[in-house]
């Protein structure tokens, strides 16, 4: 049976690592399964494309933070919606999709970025 808490801490900590900790080696090493597909069009599918992409964005954008807001699980199935922070005050509302294998290890990966906007025609803001 899917332990949908488990799931939901092992992305957390995987988009921690990959991300803030700038280690997506090791996040890869950890936290995914034997196979890892890639759906955002900018980053090659696969463990090696995803290491080489994320390796290059640490270097060239050292201070970049992710805060993730909420953390949803359903079946295989984990999705957060994250805070994406920037050097020079660029910053972005994510959503990420996940899916895991029976052994709670990343497989899939969809995402979906909006930049934060100046003004809004609303008070509530993205989170």
């Amino acid at each position: 049976m899917t332990d949908l808490e488990q799931n939901k801490r092992n992305v957390k900590a995987f988009y921690e690592m990959m991300f803030n900790d700038c280690q997506p080696r090791l996040a890869i090493e950890t936290y995914t399964g034997a196979e890892y597909i890639q759906h955002n069009p900018h980053v090659i599918s696969g463990k090696k494309g995803f290491i080489a992409y994320f390796e290059k964005m640490a270097a060239e954008y050292p201070g970049k933070r992710v805060v993730v807001k909420r953390a949803f699980a359903d079946g295989d199935h984990v999705i957060l919606h994250c805070h994406q922070i920037w050097p020079e005050g660029l910053e972005y509302a994510g959503i990420d999709i996940f899916r895991l294998d029976e052994a709670g290890k990343i497989v899939e990966h969809w995402d979906v970025l909006q930049e934060l906007p100046d003004h809004s025609a609303h008070a509530n803001g993205m989170f």
